[in-house]
């Protein structure tokens, strides 16, 4: 059912996807200065005969921290080090919360901040890459925000392996048949060169139908949604 949902929108949905589409930063940098403090700089040679872009736009100060960080992980070939290395780090401020304490608070002097930082993961036998990114955000005093950074940072090493990542909210969870068919028929629309990866989430107040998203897109096709433009229409005055 959720798959014929999905290609009675089709015309809408790749409507919508055309007009949302957005180019590529075909940038390249070997050193990213944030607010004129400490520089993040790739210890590595360029790769020859391949040119690294980062694969899609990111904007805001996450957003550049994540590419700048992604452009130097490709140069060293380490994106996938320090793709699991990064998660390492959102995952023990979530289950430590001295950890998480002390990376929000911006009372700690900036020079106790990276020493410590670049001390913890130089033990936990983090990669350069990740270990000079980190004390760059504790220099900055942007440690708090390496959650956001780090999921901006997978979504260009999902973009770069070719891989999206589809959420797909139902008010209860799709049948093991009708995923594959999602699959297919988002496969129909993205392309056969990509990777799609569902992940289902159960919301009850969408009502019925089915929501998803993928990147910055949304498409609505819920009960919820379609009710409210029912009430809507139904409150327009009538013209004779």
């Amino acid at each position: 059912m959720a798959a014929r949902h999905l290609r009675s929108g089709l015309p809408l949905l790749r409507a919508h996807l055309a007009a949302s589409e957005s180019a590529a930063v075909a940038q390249e940098t070997d050193v990213f200065v944030i607010q004129g403090s400490r520089s993040f700089a790739s210890q590595v040679a360029k790769p020859t005969g391949k040119e690294i872009k980062v694969p899609e736009a990111l904007y805001g100060g996450t957003g550049n921290y994540a590419s700048a960080l992604f452009l130097t992980a490709a140069k060293g070939n380490v994106l996938d080090k320090v793709e699991t290395e990064i998660k390492t780090v959102v995952e023990a401020s979530k289950k430590s919360p001295m950890f998480s304490q002390f990376i929000k608070d911006l009372s700690v002097p900036k020079e106790t901040r990276v020493k410590a930082i670049t001390e913890i993961f130089a033990e936990a036998g983090f990669c350069d890459v990740t270990k000079n990114f980190l004390a760059v955000l504790a220099d900055n005093g942007r440690l708090k925000y390496i959650e956001r950074i780090a999921e901006r940072f997978v979504d260009l090493t999902m973009a770069h392996k070719g891989e999206v990542k589809v959420v797909v909210r139902t008010v209860i969870p799709l049948p093991e048949k009708e995923e594959k068919e999602l699959i297919e028929t988002l496969q129909d629309i993205l392309g056969k060169n990509k990777t799609i990866l569902v992940e289902q989430k159960i919301d009850h107040s969408i009502m019925g139908g089915l929501v998803i998203e993928f990147g910055q897109k949304v498409f609505d096709m819920s009960i919820r949604t379609r009710a409210k433009q029912m009430e809507s229409f139904l409150r327009q005055p009538l013209e004779f």
